[in-house]
């Protein structure tokens, strides 16, 4: 895997060894971040279920003026750090070594609003579900925010309207899809 674009264009980034994260496949990361290019530069990132960090990177890369990296599993966690040090972004960075929700609730305390958050939990858990449902009422969290989940292609997303969310695009691959929220 590797950065595709931006200050950091072709450097290689560690994964997590073993199944624990699935690495977003470079075809599918140019796809996203050419449909996210408009909302990136100095923008301010939130990468949830971070894994090794790729996605943050990517949009650290293509100058957004910071990322925060939320992830809780310890070797995803030293892939962060490594990929941040490694493409000289880390300066930009924040990484929070937390569950997504705690993280969430400390990022609310702190004040500031996000402009894209992107997340990818595990499929199939309704982790998106309840993240989403965290943040209808999150103040990092406003009109503007453009919301990015990468999900399985079953995963439900109907419940978005009734918690004041919509998704005004979808990207579908061959087995998952990115779904754009945002709300209404």
């Amino acid at each position: 895997m590797r950065v595709i674009a931006g200050s950091a264009r072709r450097l290689q980034l560690v994964t997590v060894p073993g199944l624990d994260t699935r690495p977003t496949v470079d075809k599918y990361k140019e796809t996203l971040f050419n449909i996210l290019q408009p909302h990136i530069a100095g923008c301010h990132f939130l990468d949830l279920f971070a894994g090794s960090g790729a996605i943050g990177i990517e949009a650290l890369s293509r100058g957004a003026a910071d990322c925060v990296f939320v992830e809780n599993n310890r070797r995803a966690l030293d892939c962060i750090r490594q990929n941040l040090a490694h493409t000289h972004l880390e300066q930009n960075a924040r990484v929070i070594p937390s569950d997504v929700l705690s993280a969430l609730a400390r990022l609310s305390r702190d004040g500031g609003v996000m402009d894209v958050i992107f997340m990818d939990p595990p499929y199939d858990k309704e982790w998106e579900k309840q993240v989403l449902f965290y943040l209808k009422d999150s103040p990092i969290v406003d009109e503007d925010t453009r919301i990015i989940v990468e999900a399985s292609l079953a995963t439900d997303f109907s419940y978005l309207q009734d918690i004041g969310f919509e998704d005004y695009r979808r990207k579908e691959y061959k087995t998952n899809q990115h779904v754009f929220i945002r709300k209404i």
